[in-house]
């Protein structure tokens, strides 16, 4: 799994390839999201545009993520994720939970207007 992360304006972006799944990666994703939720950003975008598979774990990240970013004002949202992994989203009903985009200016542009304490700016 690799990790890649900038900020976006008030959006801190994370960009995954690989695989999903738990041990280190599942870790070092979690860190990734906690820390840009420490330095005050209220608002991430996950791009899942080069996750070939999430197991139970990584979607537990995800949810885990959706949860920390939301009890502290913010929100979670996807970006660009594979027929594969939406099936998946369907079949766990986490496309209810998430909003998903295909678009990354569509995505960034979806936070604009929501308000959210202690956003950084």
């Amino acid at each position: 799994m690799k990790i890649k992360q900038e900020a976006i304006g008030d959006v801190y972006v994370v960009r995954l390839s690989g695989q999903l799944m738990g041990g280190p990666d599942a870790d070092a994703v979690r860190e990734t999201i906690l820390s840009a939720l420490n330095q005050g950003y209220r608002n991430i975008l996950i791009d899942l545009k080069d996750v070939s598979w999430v197991n139970s774990t990584g979607l537990g990240i995800l949810m885990s993520a959706h949860i920390t970013a939301t009890q502290n004002g913010g929100k979670v949202k996807l970006m660009r994720i594979s027929s594969r992994i939406d099936s998946i989203f369907m079949v766990t009903r986490l496309n209810t939970v998430f909003q998903v985009f295909d678009k990354e200016d569509e995505a960034l542009a979806s936070f604009e207007g929501e308000t959210s304490e202690g956003q950084k700016s």
